[in-house]
């Protein structure tokens, strides 16, 4: 491992860290919602829905109906899988950090809370997935859904000294959190959707402004 780089093992989240997916899942809920009768949702709120568990959101918004919601869900994947997938723009100078962390001896990986077969899609759309050596993300049957979950499964996926020294990068508290389960700091993104008080009060040990600022964090 080059001495260039900081960490042996970089865990990224995907939503509102490597890309701004708004447009896109803000579209498909948009047309769930609508299929299933119910009012349309401003971006402000949907702003706050992107980083949790898509199941989650739904529920406080369908009364918690289970059914109703995994009705909602497919109807979300049914736009999303043709279009929303791609209605996504990736944060400038994000491809560059991922190459050169890749360069330098990084062990980049991804672990989202998007299923897994989707964030592959995207970082393949936005030609970065070579960068990674494990993608990680949610099942569709959701027996792998919470952020805990799926950095569990990329940590299993690697070998005992990379996972030696590993952080977590994300936007929201639930990476956050999540990272912590495993013993793992987290740097907070403030161009994400979550604020640096959110990131601040889950305790991440430190929070990037920029992509600037991350890449001086991360090399």
């Amino acid at each position: 491992m080059s001495s260039s780089t900081r960490y042996p093992t970089v865990l990224f989240d995907l939503d509102g860290t490597l890309t701004d997916p708004l447009e896109g899942i803000a579209r498909c809920i948009r047309y769930a919602l609508e299929r299933l009768g119910r009012p349309p949702l401003g971006d402000e709120v949907l702003r706050t829905w992107i980083g949790p568990s898509l199941r989650d959101s739904l529920a406080s918004v369908l009364d918690g109906d289970r059914a109703l919601v995994e009705r909602g869900m497919a109807l979300y994947r049914e736009r999303y899988a043709p279009t929303g997938i791609f209605e996504n723009r990736v944060y400038p100078g994000i491809p560059e950090l991922l190459a050169d962390l890749s360069a330098a001896g990084s062990c980049v990986c991804l672990a989202t809370s998007k299923p897994q077969i989707f964030a592959q899609r995207i970082l393949e759309h936005f030609g970065v997935a070579d960068h990674f050596t494990v993608i990680g993300g949610a099942t569709l049957d959701t027996s792998r859904e919470s952020k805990a979950d799926v950095i569990a499964y990329v940590l299993g996926e690697l070998p005992g000294e990379a996972r030696s020294g590993a952080i977590m990068v994300g936007d929201r508290e639930h990476d956050v959190i999540g990272a912590r389960q495993h013993d793992l700091p987290t740097i907070g993104v403030a161009y994400g959707y979550g604020s640096r008080a959110e990131l601040a009060a889950a305790g991440a040990f430190a929070i990037a402004d920029d992509v600037a600022a991350l890449r001086a964090l991360l090399l």
